[in-house]
């Protein structure tokens, strides 16, 4: 097998995208791109510049502030997998704190956002295979990907994932409160003007309520052998 593809893996927040996607790259010798994690340091910029609260967002300014964003991945050995770089700095714990979830469906709004992150995720592919998920990537950033997954699960099954996941982190954390964010951030991402959280017409969609990680995957990489093949 010497193909290489790009599978872009949509879906809504806690279904599993990015754990997939880091075994598939880390399977097939892919760049894994989470653009998820782009959005979140776009976020942080935004937050720590006081351009975002949770009833407060001024998009003007955070627009015109763009270009002094540097996003970058950075491979950490010890972990297994890249980490997000916030012009120069490793953002990857304080990007994924709750307080950056409740803002980023809010920032991922805005279509100027959108259209840096989207180029500089195109860009990523070159000539090699790719492993990219987040919202848009099989119906905007990649529409021409070999496969594309779309990822769904219940509300309640994605809340409770996200609530242990933090807990295990250390982070005081009350489950009402994770339900309201991922309900909050599927009615944002869903019904957003620009590039909204839908099923591309060609996706393959997986409802991993009631399915683990090695079950899932083991489906995914027949679906990945099969793509190479052809």
């Amino acid at each position: 097998m010497n193909k290489n593809i790009t599978i872009a893996i949509d879906g809504f927040s806690s279904t599993g995208k990015s754990t997939i996607a880091k075994l598939l790259a880390k399977k097939y010798n892919y760049i894994y791109v989470d653009t998820g994690a782009m959005y979140r340091a776009v976020t942080l910029y935004a937050k720590n510049n006081n351009l975002v609260s949770d009833n407060f967002l001024d998009a003007t300014t955070l627009i015109s502030k763009l270009d002094a964003i540097s996003l970058s991945f950075k491979f950490n050995k010890n972990l297994g997998f890249a980490e997000m770089y916030l012009n120069g700095k490793n953002v990857e714990k304080e990007i994924r704190t709750l307080a950056i979830s409740k803002l980023v469906s809010k920032v991922s709004e805005i279509s100027e956002v959108r259209k840096k992150l989207v180029k500089e995720q195109q860009q990523m592919r070159k000539n090699n295979g790719v492993v990219m998920d987040g919202r848009d990537i099989g119906t905007v950033v990649f529409p021409d990907a070999e496969l594309k997954l779309f990822m769904t699960a219940s509300a309640n099954k994605r809340a409770t994932r996200r609530y242990k996941e933090l807990l295990e982190r250390g982070d005081e954390v009350k489950f009402d409160e994770i339900l309201f964010n991922v309900q909050e951030r599927d009615r944002i991402d869903s019904t957003r003007k620009d590039s909204p959280l839908i099923k591309a017409d060609d996706a393959i969609e997986f409802d991993n309520s009631d399915m683990g990680i090695t079950e899932q995957f083991n489906r995914i990489c027949t679906l990945v052998e099969a793509k190479i093949a052809n």
